[in-house]
Order: C-alpha cells, then sequence, then structure tokens
C-alpha cells in the first residue's frame, strides 16, 4: 500500500514540485496534488489551506510545501492546529525538523536551493523519524 503525501506549491514553486513528484513515486509515495498547475502568478494560500487541512484530517502521512522563499507557505499552513510546517533549506534543518520538532509538512524555498538539494532535503525528511521523549513535551505545548 503507498502511502499518500500531499504537496502544495505556488507559481514560483511549480517548477520543483513537479521535479519532486516522479522521485516521491518511486520511493512509494502516491501524490495529492493541490497545486497550481503553472508558473502563473497566483496566491500561496490558495493551496496551503488544503494541503493543511488534509494533514489535519489524517489524509496524508505528511506534506511538502513549495514557495519562492518558503516563508508565506509556511506561515499560511501554520495557522492550522496540529499542522507543523518547518522552513528548511539543508539536510540538516530537515532532520532536526522531524525529529525534534515532529514537523508534518516540509516547506521548502524554491528560488534558494538547487533541484538536487531539495530533493536530498526531500529524502532526508522523509526517511527521519521523531525522537518523542523531551521533544514531545514540546511539541505538545506548540498548539495554543
Amino acid at each position: 500500500m503507498k502511502k499518500m503525501i500531499g504537496m502544495a506549491a505556488d507559481h514560483a514553486g511549480y517548477e520543483l514540485k513537479e521535479a519532486l513528484k516522479p522521485m516521491l513515486a518511486e520511493m512509494g509515495y502516491e501524490v495529492k496534488d493541490f497545486g497550481t498547475h503553472s508558473t502563473e502568478s497566483m496566491d500561496y494560500p490558495d493551496v496551503a489551506h488544503p494541503l493543511a487541512e488534509g494533514i489535519q484530517n489524517g489524509d496524508f502521512c505528511c506534506g511538502i510545501a513549495i514557495c519562492g522563499s518558503g516563508n508565506g507557505i509556511s506561515m499560511t499552513i501554520n495557522k492550522h492546529k496540529g499542522v507543523r510546517a518547518a522552513l528548511c533549506w539543508t539536510t540538516e534543518l530537515a532532520a532536526l525538523a522531524r525529529q525534534h520538532n515532529d514537523a508534518n509538512v516540509l516547506s521548502l524555498p524554491a528560488r534558494f536551493i538547487p533541484q538536487e538539494l531539495a530533493m536530498e532535503i526531500v529524502k532526508t525528511y522523509l526517511s527521519t523519524d521523531f525522537e518523542g521523549g523531551r521533544h514531545q513535551r514540546r511539541v505538545e505545548k506548540i498548539d495554543c
């Protein structure tokens, strides 16, 4: 059975999103693509909110969100209770986001990292487990 993963990107992240999808399929993930579906300018909240709602509902094991800086889409996603998007631009940050923060959405800055690095970040994020322990207590204090 394939694991479901949600993806969302604005126009700046469209090409990176499309490049990541075949790799995810090879890794055994079925992708639900919330868009966008072109490089035409659009508003990232229009795709971020549906992705976050899918995470909240348990429709996906996790999500990947992409915009130019990674900031706007992360801010939008993090408005949803129980959804923790982490902006990562190194593999080390991706590992820590999972190990210490139980991040359930990986956010990538498409305009600031090359495609090859983004692929390594995604692989690290998806292969790293939450450590729990002292970190569980901290994660439980995130939602207001």
